[in-house]
């Protein structure tokens, strides 16, 4: 692999354990998002941006946003993790809302990551539970893997990450 660096922004842990586990498979430089300018990242021949998924938004891909124009020609792939199961359709969805511009064709990546409602901040544990108000009231048979997932998760400590869900992502650095 060439010379690459991973970009992680994590707000309770999973990601920037998946960064680290990049790191050590990769030997990729690692830096947190927030620290990152495009002038020293555009060194780079490879760059993975590891996100955490936060109300359907990513964590870190507004630095790609910002700076895409300068990041050219590196190879770059997003890998974003998130507490729900796999589910393609979510994905495809996360890839039409954000993946647009300049950043259509940025392949992603996803692994799962944790839960656990006692490391959150105090508005993103009141958003959850709201959230978990509302779908509470649907037919549980009408449950989007998602909304499964999240009351499954009710006062849960939940670890899902898995060094198998970056195996895409690495068979995708080898081509």
């Amino acid at each position: 692999m060439k010379k690459g660096i991973i970009l992680y922004q994590s707000k309770y842990g999973a990601t920037k354990k998946y960064a680290g586990w990049l790191q050590e498979i990769t030997a990729f430089d690692c830096m947190e998002t927030p620290k990152a300018t495009w002038q020293e990242v555009a060194r780079y021949d490879t760059i993975l941006l590891c996100g955490g998924i936060y109300a359907s938004s990513i964590a870190g891909l507004a630095f790609l946003r910002k700076n895409m124009r300068n990041l050219h020609p590196q190879k770059i792939a997003l890998f974003c993790v998130g507490a729900s199961p796999y589910d393609k359709a979510a994905l495809d969805a996360i890839r039409a809302r954000h993946l647009t511009g300049d950043l259509d064709g940025i392949p992603l990546f996803y692994g799962r990551g944790a839960w656990d409602e006692r490391s959150m901040t105090f508005l993103d544990r009141t958003l959850c539970r709201l959230l978990q108000k509302s779908i509470a009231r649907k037919d549980p048979s009408t449950y989007e893997p998602w909304m499964r997932a999240l009351m499954d998760s009710i006062g849960k400590s939940c670890d899902w990450t898995d060094k198998a869900y970056l195996d895409p992502l690495l068979n995708y650095l080898k081509e």
